[in-house]
Order: structure tokens, then C-alpha cells, then sequence
């Protein structure tokens, strides 16, 4: 599990702008190097309503990767946990048992990627 809390990046002129007077500025997420060696397998836009909890289960195959929109969240990697907050980043490797709950008073909306070993792996549900 890898976190990037997007409080501690900082906006940099995008490559396509000049140095000293961007057009536009970005901080990045994440890089090739951060990434699972696959194929983009989905990208949803995900609500967690209040108070609600997804079902732990974990990808054969597939790194899970949350970009948090709105809310807080509390999620559970393996044995780890963490509170996740707008702006944040988790990187849910393969074979990662994962759950993710609503601690918050309002939904939580995230961005859900999946990139996939093209193994032919499957969710498993617990």
C-alpha cells in the first residue's frame, strides 16, 4: 500500500509549458514508475454513501488505485489502515486484501483505476 497525500505535492509548470511563465500547473499523482507493468483494466467514478462499507475482496491481478474526491474514508490494506481525505492517493497492490468505509457525514466520491497483469485474474470476495 502507497499513499500520496496531494496536500504534500507541489503544482509544477506541466512539460508542454514554459518554465517561468506556465500556462498551466499540475502535481503528479503518480508516475510510470509507481505503476503495475499492465493494462488499464477500468476507471470508474465511485460513491461511497454515509456510514456505508464496501466488501473486503482482493485482485488476482490487478492493482487498485483510489483517488479521493470528496469525503473521509478509513481503509483497511492487509493489516495496515489509514484515513483517506480529498486529494489523497492510495496504491492497492495485487493479492491485497482491501476494504474501504465511509467515516464521514457526507459521500465519499473517488476515482477507482484498475490496471491489470493481463493474467486473466479474478476479484475474490471474502
Amino acid at each position: 500500500m502507497k499513499i500520496i497525500h496531494f496536500k504534500n505535492l507541489k503544482f509544477i509548470p506541466a512539460s508542454h509549458e514554459e518554465k517561468k511563465s506556465p500556462g498551466v500547473l499540475k502535481k503528479i499523482l503518480l508516475q510510470k514508475k509507481d505503476l503495475t507493468k499492465g493494462y488499464v483494466q477500468m476507471i470508474n467514478w465511485a460513491k461511497l454513501p454515509q456510514g456505508k462499507t464496501f466488501k473486503a475482496h482482493y485482485h488476482q491481478d490487478m492493482e487498485e488505485i483510489f483517488i479521493i474526491l470528496s469525503g473521509r474514508a478509513k481503509i483497511k490494506v492487509g493489516k495496515k489502515t489509514a484515513v483517506l481525505k480529498k486529494g489523497d492517493t492510495i496504491i492497492i497492490p495485487p493479492k491485497n486484501l482491501h476494504q474501504m468505509k465511509n467515516i464521514s457525514k457526507e459521500k465519499v466520491e473517488y476515482i477507482a483505476i484498475g490496471i491489470s497483469q493481463g493474467k486473466g485474474g479474478k476479484t475474490i470476495v471474502i
